[in-house]
């Protein structure tokens, strides 16, 4: 086969361009970082970039997700630990009432000072982050209590929700938090469980198949903070079936109450506790995409260096060649 000169010279310019295209896609990598930037660098890495890019967009999803209920579950602890401290300070005041010998107008200071700590309470059990209510199951944009305003401490009946001080207007729905694929966990504490007593499995609109009652063990924080006013004012200190209950009584539910708090308080630990190590799992996934994301699509800046220089010094061998192909005419052979 004959070789002409034309075709020598056709050779020579195709290689310039071959070389000046990769010298371009080595320049274009070098100052993005990335050695993949279309598809054609790399077809076989195309799945696997987009499958790891996709996962760590989850991944963000729920990082960010997590550590703002985070946030908000070590909130509503201090807000729990506020809880404590008010059923603390209403019992020491219910002993303090029994055993001293108390005016009438002493008595009715420290039920002054419960009435107090109880509406300190009902500001606990309507307290809102970012403007939603926590404790209102899903009706976050409802003020989970209010007075109840046909109250009548005559016909308070424990086994009816509708004679109680305080009416819950949420639900029993505590909000699910999806920490992975396909596992949830509840971030929040419903008013219904928490200060009134009554399970989210017996509460239904308002009341419950035994009418409000709270389980064996639980009671409605709010009327025994109420009865225990009603108790020290009249100066009912033992009789249960005299205005309030009786101080003693009361004090007894108190105690209840207190272990009912700290009971949810520890569960809600839990859960917070769960969300951290879920959190570092998810941050230990991310690092790993990362790195494997960034083994397809990252460039080594050394290599990278090293194909431009390899690429330049055969871009001007190349350029020398075809200036002195370039340079030959038929005067050369005669």
């Amino acid at each position: 086969m004959r070789v002409t000169e034309n075709s020598t010279f056709r050779l020579l310019q195709n290689n310039l361009q071959r070389i000046n295209k990769r010298m371009e896609t080595l320049y274009n990598q070098g100052s993005s970082g990335l050695k993949l930037n279309v598809a054609s660098d790399n077809p076989a890495a195309i799945r696997p970039v987009l499958t790891t890019r996709s996962q760590l967009r989850h991944i963000d999803r729920y990082l960010e997700t997590m550590g703002v209920t985070s946030d908000k579950m070590k909130a509503v602890d201090s807000r729990l630990a506020g809880v404590e401290d008010v059923l603390q300070r209403a019992k020491e005041l219910g002993i303090n009432a029994i055993n001293s010998s108390l005016s009438g107008d002493d008595l009715n200071t420290i039920a002054d000072q419960i009435a107090q700590m109880r509406a300190e309470l009902l500001d606990t059990a309507n307290t809102s982050i970012d403007g939603k209510y926590v404790f209102a199951g899903y009706q976050e944009n409802t003020q989970p209590f209010s007075a109840n305003p046909n109250y009548d401490p005559a016909a308070y009946n424990p086994a009816d929700s509708t004679t109680w001080p305080y009416i819950y207007n949420g639900d029993a729905n505590p909000t699910q938090l999806e920490i992975g694929p396909g596992e949830y966990l509840e971030a929040t504490l419903t008013g219904n469980e928490l200060f009134l007593g009554v399970s989210n499995a017996n509460w239904a609109n308002g009341s419950t198949p035994a009418g409000g009652q709270p389980e064996v063990g639980r009671v409605d924080i709010f009327s025994t903070l109420t009865r225990l006013e009603e108790a020290v004012r009249a100066g009912n200190f033992t009789d249960a079936s005299g205005p309030g209950g009786g101080v003693q009584q009361q004090l007894a539910n108190l105690d209840t109450a207190a272990s009912q708090e700290q009971r949810l308080r520890g569960q809600m630990g839990g859960r917070a506790a769960r969300v951290d190590t879920a959190m570092a799992h998810q941050a230990t996934a991310q690092s790993d995409l990362k790195q494997l994301l960034s083994r397809y699509q990252d460039t080594d800046a050394i290599d990278n260096f090293s194909a431009i220089t390899q690429q330049e010094s055969a871009l001007q061998a190349a350029l020398n060649i075809t200036a002195k192909v370039a340079g030959i005419s038929i005067l050369d052979y005669l």
